[in-house]
């Protein structure tokens, strides 16, 4: 009679442990509300700010702040005693810039102009110069600009641009750009494995309308290229390099016989490096029996800085984010204080270097603080705040973009799409899952650093590839803070459920996406 009793009685103590559980994650979770997420966002998104470009002061003051609310919540540092983790960036610098041809000397962005991130520091000196073309080799097209051209140690001219029949992608990102013959980065790849010293590109755009930057586009990794000069040229500079006394077209240039010619060239380049420094925010809420387990929640809080006075706010990228990613910090320190701390370790990383190219996940992923392998999962968010001005459906405004849901871990689909059922009744739309995706959206945020060591994820995001993204109209008054409320909540569910739930997730799914 008593093991009856017993266990008659099982299934109600389960139920009551449930509907407590329920109990909880809707209490803490009211935690994320919208005037929470403005307050946040307010400051992130600020002119204040200065639109948090890697490496920059305004990047410096939003880990600050970011650090700081970490601390008053009561969060650990992330990184032993750190809340950051830092990292180098690098920066070149043309201090000195010469061109001359037959003794005569031209005028920077009048003439030339160099490409700072490829060209070597140096004086180069060239008794000839080489015309070739477009500098193409492409089988497809059955083309070889370089046929019957001895280039070693020369410097080599070419056209910008491809011949009328071929064409360049405007799809793709950098990866279809690289692939394609007709790139500059192609071109230089080209001329470097034919043993040339120097590559210019004569181009119709000089004067250039705008000042060419004396400061590079910043990197991670020293450039590798040595004893290479290589930039842009005027139809002027190509006319006395090819003897020619009247100025010649570009037309005119295309006529040109691909061959050598005689002059005297001298080009001078002092190019110093800089040493900067940016970094990742992490702070950590321990947990409580499953300690040597961790479920990351991240977020990019850089942006693209400034361009002269104009500020790109990034409210929405990714600033709606970066807050998801704080208010949830919030919910989930109040939830421990009150004793319902998860029973993993939930581990808040605001990176910057994403719009740079993922550099603060990739600068973690290669040097990790906790073990990826015991690492359950990444819950990323990235642009959360607006509705996709290119999706003309009714669900519009009540829709998130959920990326990896069948990739890595057979399980994330049904913990996200319940915890969306009991939080928000959001529209999840998977469409950005296809590995046909043109935008290849799976790529494009920090989640991917992940992915790519195995560790299952999910990325939110709401869509905007166009309207104000990436522009400085992407601001604060732009953004739906219900339906920004609405999807942090259903992230804050999801990771309350890993984060508690008895076991890591699986993996055990194959990543069904194109190599990068």
């Amino acid at each position: 009679m008593m093991k009856k009793l017993i266990l008659c009685c099982l299934p109600l103590f389960g139920t009551m442990a449930f509907v407590h559980a329920q109990t909880d994650v809707a209490k803490f979770g009211a935690i994320i509300n919208q005037e929470n997420l403005k307050q946040k966002l307010s400051i992130i998104a600020s002119a204040e700010m200065e639109g948090r470009e890697t490496a920059s002061p305004g990047q410096k003051k939003a880990a600050a702040y970011i650090e700081s609310e970490f601390k008053r919540m009561g969060l650990k540092p992330g990184n032993g005693d750190s809340y950051q983790q830092l990292y180098p960036v690098f920066q070149d610098v043309i201090t000195e810039k010469k061109f001359s041809v037959n003794g005569r000397s031209f005028t920077w962005d009048q003439d030339f102009n160099f490409n700072l991130q490829v060209v070597s520091s140096g004086d180069f000196s060239f008794d000839n110069v080489v015309f070739a073309g477009y500098g193409i080799i492409d089988s497809t097209h059955q083309m070889n600009d370089y046929a019957n051209l001895d280039v070693k140690g020369k410097l080599v001219i070419v056209l910008e641009g491809v011949p009328e029949g071929m064409s360049l992608p405007t799809q793709g990102g950098m990866r279809a750009m690289i692939a394609n013959p007709g790139s500059t980065y192609s071109k230089m790849k080209v001329a470097m494995a034919k043993g040339a010293s120097g590559l210019f590109y004569i181009s119709a755009n000089f004067p250039v309308k705008t000042a060419s930057p004396t400061k590079g586009n910043m990197y991670l990794k020293r450039n590798a290229f040595t004893g290479f000069v290589t930039g842009n040229i005027s139809t002027e500079i190509a006319t006395a390099l090819t003897g020619r006394s009247e100025i010649l077209s570009i037309s005119q240039i295309k006529l040109l016989k691909k061959k050598e010619y005689v002059s005297e060239t001298k080009i001078a380049v002092t190019k110093t490096t800089e040493n900067l420094e940016s970094s990742n925010v992490i702070a950590i809420l321990p947990g409580t029996d499953k300690k040597d387990e961790y479920l990351m929640l991240t977020g990019h809080y850089d942006h693209l800085g400034m361009r002269g006075s104009d500020i790109y706010y990034g409210a929405d990228d990714d600033g709606s984010g970066t807050v998801g990613v704080m208010q949830m910090a919030e919910a989930f320190t109040a939830a421990a204080k009150k004793g319902k701390g998860p029973r993993r370790n939930v581990v808040f990383m605001t990176v910057s270097g994403e719009e740079k190219g993922l550099w603060g996940s990739d600068y973690y992923s290669e040097h990790p603080i906790y073990p990826m392998d015991k690492t359950t999962a990444d819950l990323n968010t990235d642009m959360v705040g607006r509705i996709d001005t290119e999706r003309m459906t009714a669900d519009s405004a009540n829709t998130v973009y959920v990326i990896g849901h069948d990739k890595l871990s057979s399980e994330l689909q049904g913990i996200n799409e319940t915890a969306n059922a009991q939080s928000s009744n959001l529209v999840l739309d998977y469409k950005y899952d296809d590995p046909a995706d043109k935008n290849n959206i799976y790529y494009r945020s920090d989640h991917y650093n992940f992915a790519k060591k195995g560790v299952p994820i999910l990325f939110f995001y709401d869509g905007m590839l166009q309207a104000d993204y990436h522009k400085p109209t992407d601001t604060i008054d732009k953004i739906n803070f219900d339906l920004m409320q609405k999807r942090v909540l259903m992230i804050f569910y999801t990771a309350w459920e890993i984060a508690n739930r008895d076991n890591m997730l699986k993996r055990d799914m194959k990543l069904n996406m194109p190599s990068r």
